[in-house]
């Protein structure tokens, strides 16, 4: 059917594909549309499927002609891409669209000439990624790190009692409270019963913190409060206030001795208190080295991306983009209409939220990407019983073959490019850079 086919490459990883086909091939996919109305059409004056072509040519003729160019469009662009070079394949998400469509011929008399655009896997050249050199924050699990994580981990086994005494710092308290006008009215819509928060959090809308210290369960104050002009809560900024307040309930947190007993509760692994640290610095090592290994990775890719000019097709950035807002939107656990519909309030289009998520998506592919051909490259073997065995545990729940087949290639494909990491971070050097806390470190602060 192609008489004749030839690319050319476009900005931004997409091609132009140009196919001629013979108008013969046309006139005969006219011919077969023209039979088809025939056989289906009723023409008033003709019993169904004897109206001569000559009448249906007359009557919906310029349909006809646009519907069989549209099925040799359809035909040839299957065939020729069938025939072209790998590297010119469309991505699975690019439809080939055609170029200049309005000006297609209306008539089937000549040859077709006309040409597809779409997008490529993008074309570049892998720079060195062996025997570079970059640098990392240096980070230490600290004993002040390990003592901190242990705090954590007894808060968490401490117990909620009531306390008789007064209010202390870091007490829960349960209060009632109202704001009071100038005569000791109680203002309408102030009013809150059984709110509950920790003293010394600031986690109340009043800030009374400090002013309730000292107070015992069933005690009540007027308290007067008077807030700085760059108060957060700008109706009350430069104002001052009056608030009864009632303490209805005081609770502490019982928190564990760090003892042996402590450490045994914690896990039947440790006997004593060393035991504890001893396992919990291991833990938080783990949890760094976990950590600085994608830290270094990203420095890596960073020194490589330098060297290596991507051209990113707008279509890759899409599907990125898309799979980042059905995360979020997933995460938000609200319906996705309704986002829409508080993004809409905002003065916001869905566009122009997820605009600030489009460099990290580019970013990401030209990442995906570059790994994906060191790994090709590279041609790192997974053993057969490292594969079975990762596959056996995560595939259990699956019974048909097929899709079993389709998994195992993945996991497969996972462990190449968790290889290809592992063999970057050995072939290049990372040294140690300004220290910098284990805290900030961890929570990504880094600058």
């Amino acid at each position: 059917m192609v008489a004749e086919q030839k690319v050319r490459e476009l900005e931004n990883s997409a091609v132009e594909l140009s196919i001629t086909v013979p108008k013969d091939v046309l006139k005969n996919a006219y011919t077969q549309v023209v039979q088809k109305y025939v056989k289906s059409l009723q023409i008033p004056g003709f019993r169904k499927g004897k109206a001569p072509a000559s009448v249906l040519e007359q009557k919906i003729g310029p349909g006809m002609r646009e519907e069989s160019m549209y099925n040799v469009i359809e035909d040839a662009v299957k065939e020729a891409l069938e025939k072209i070079e790998d590297k010119y394949k469309p991505l699975p998400y690019s439809t080939p669209s055609i170029v200049d469509e309005e000006n297609l011929p209306k008539e089937i008399d000549n040859d077709l000439v006309f040409a597809v655009s779409y997008d490529v896997l993008p074309l570049f050249e892998l720079p060195p990624y062996t025997g570079l050199s970059v640098e990392v924050p240096k980070v230490v699990v600290s004993e002040e790190v390990v003592e901190k994580e242990i705090d954590r981990l007894r808060d968490q086994n401490s117990m909620v009692v009531e306390k008789d005494g007064a209010v202390a710092s870091g007490d829960i308290v349960t209060v009632d409270y109202v704001e009071l006008d100038a005569e000791k009215n109680e203002v309408e819509g102030t009013k809150r019963e059984d709110f509950i928060f920790t003293v010394g959090s600031g986690t109340n809308f009043y800030k009374i913190d400090d002013d309730i210290v000292g107070m015992k369960k069933d005690d009540a104050k007027d308290i007067v409060k008077t807030y700085p002009e760059d108060f957060e809560e700008t109706e009350y900024a430069g104002k001052s206030i009056t608030l009864k307040v009632k303490i209805k309930q005081i609770k502490f947190r019982d928190v564990p001795e760090l003892d042996d007993e402590f450490a045994q509760d914690v896990s039947e692994q440790y006997k004593t208190v060393e035991d504890l640290r001893k396992a919990t610095k291991d833990k938080l090592e783990a949890s760094l080295q976990g950590h600085l290994d994608e830290v270094r990775l990203e420095a890596l890719m960073d020194k490589i991306l330098e060297q290596t000019s991507i051209a990113i097709p707008a279509s890759m950035v899409e599907v990125e983009v898309d799979s980042s807002w059905r995360r979020f939107v997933s995460q938000s656990g609200m319906p996705e209409n309704q986002i829409l519909k508080y993004l809409e309030f905002q003065g916001q289009t869905k566009e122009d939220f997820t605009a600030q998520w489009r460099d990290g998506a580019e970013r990401r592919i030209r990442v995906q990407l570059i790994m994906d051909k060191i790994k090709e490259k590279e041609d790192f073997k997974i053993e057969e019983s490292e594969l079975n065995s990762m596959a056996e545990e995560q595939l259990k729940d699956i019974t048909d073959e097929n899709t079993k087949s389709y998994y195992r290639a993945m996991i497969e494909d996972d462990m190449k490019l968790k290889r290809t990491g592992e063999f970057l971070l050995a072939n290049n050097s990372v040294a140690d850079g300004e220290e910098i806390s284990y805290d900030q470190f961890m929570s990504g602060h880094m600058h």
